[in-house]
């Protein structure tokens, strides 16, 4: 049996916070449709970004990802620091290489599909696609994965720094997010300083 590995990311783009990548592995034979019909109300069943995706459809397919017997998933984040240090594209990269480790199957038994803009190490068998997220079903399923998981860590941040408002924008460049930023400075560790070098 053919087994295949869907990989992306979430947070790419936000002013604090990891990026976090998401992989989901599962035989190259899996309906996907059985997924993605807990959200359909009518119609045939199709691929969406995460990003298009309401907040409670993305933790229904999240449970039923996490559920699912033929499915194995993983996610990897690569925090703020690193991000500064070595570039949001190579941090993205990191988490990705180690998010498809943790799923614990051999190369030689897999193809890697990825969403733009991330690459594994050359041991695997790999493929991007350009808005992967809609219309490779591995690559969607990842990007429930990273979102949910990156969601709920913002959200986790929000207990202890609630002045930044993090549970509402999830560390995007928001006017909230910026005024806040303004009005008590960057958190260290948390906020990315590379990308905000117009308010240190």
């Amino acid at each position: 049996m053919q087994w295949l590995i869907g990989v992306d990311e979430a947070g790419r783009g936000a002013l604090a916070g990891p990026v976090c990548v998401g992989a989901v592995l599962y035989p190259a034979d899996f309906d996907w449709k059985e997924i993605f019909t807990l959200i359909t109300k009518r119609g045939l069943p199709r691929l969406r970004d995460s990003k298009k995706l309401s907040a409670q459809q993305r933790d229904t397919l999240f449970a039923a990802i996490e559920s699912h017997g033929r499915l194995r998933h993983a996610s990897a984040f690569v925090e703020a620091e690193v991000i500064d240090s070595i570039g949001i594209a190579n941090a993205a990269r990191e988490a990705a290489a180690i998010a498809v480790q943790r799923l614990g199957i051999a190369p030689s038994r897999v193809e890697v599909l990825l969403d733009a803009g991330l690459s594994v190490s050359s041991e695997w068998k790999q493929e991007s696609f350009i808005r992967g997220d809609e219309n490779i079903p591995a690559i969607s399923f990842a990007s429930i994965v990273a979102k949910v998981t990156r969601d709920r860590h913002m959200e986790d941040l929000s207990q202890t720094h609630a002045r930044y408002g993090f549970a509402q924008h999830k560390g995007y460049g928001t006017a909230a997010h910026t005024l806040a930023i303004r009005q008590h400075g960057l958190l260290p560790f948390i906020h990315r300083k590379t990308f905000l070098t117009s308010l240190a």
